[in-house]
This record gives C-alpha cells, structure tokens and sequence, in this order.
C-alpha cells in the first residue's frame, strides 16, 4: 500500500491528499506529530540523499539558530535534526506501491507516475 507520511496541517501535505482522494489512490497516511519520524528515514536518505529530504526553506529551518544549522553538514547530522524535529522534512514523503519513494508534490510529477 501506498504510504503518505507528513504533517496534517500541511498545506502539501492536505493538497496531496486530496489529489490522492481524487485519483482513487488508497493510502495509509503517517502524522510524524502523533506517531513520529519512521525508522525508514535512513532508506529515503539513502535512495534520495539528505539534501533532499531536508527542507532548509521551511520555517522549522529558519527558526534554527545559525550554530545548529550549521551542524548540518551530512546525512548522519541531517538524520540527527529530523529525528528531533520533524517539521524539518520536506513533506510529503510517499512511499508508493511499486517500492519507489518520492519527496514533495506536483501534480504532473505524480500524474506521469500514473502513465
């Protein structure tokens, strides 16, 4: 089954949903809030690299002091930062059907998943 992980109030992470809902795409979906940042963080790092997985444009990112932004410096430091705060990571992570895993939301992106 297709897994959205992310944050319920997400403004993405509610667009995607919906597109999901809309396109007929079953889901389980993951609050990072209530059950917390999964053990396959270390995969998406791995398939997608922690500069992508990490989103350093976010308002969790820029609240950071500069000392702990600069402490990011590679995955294992990137791993360290969303384990404690996942509000840090890009959303949605979706891990899809077919095993593949994808970070962020477009419609066209997903739609081509679909062709």
């Amino acid at each position: 089954m297709t897994t959205l992980y992310g944050i319920p109030n997400c403004d993405t992470v509610k667009k995607a949903r919906t597109w999901l809902d809309d396109q007929g795409i079953a889901y389980a979906f993951h609050d990072f809030k209530k059950a917390g940042v999964p053990p396959q963080l270390d995969a998406w790092v791995t398939a997608l690299g922690w500069e992508t997985v990490l989103n350093r444009k976010g308002t969790t990112w820029r609240k950071l002091d500069p000392a702990q932004q600069a402490a990011v410096h590679d995955a294992a430091s990137a791993g360290a930062l969303m384990r404690a705060q996942p509000s840090v990571i890009k959303r949605p992570v979706v891990e899809w059907n077919d095993g593949s895993v994808t970070v962020g939301f477009t419609p066209e992106a997903w739609a081509a998943r679909r062709t």
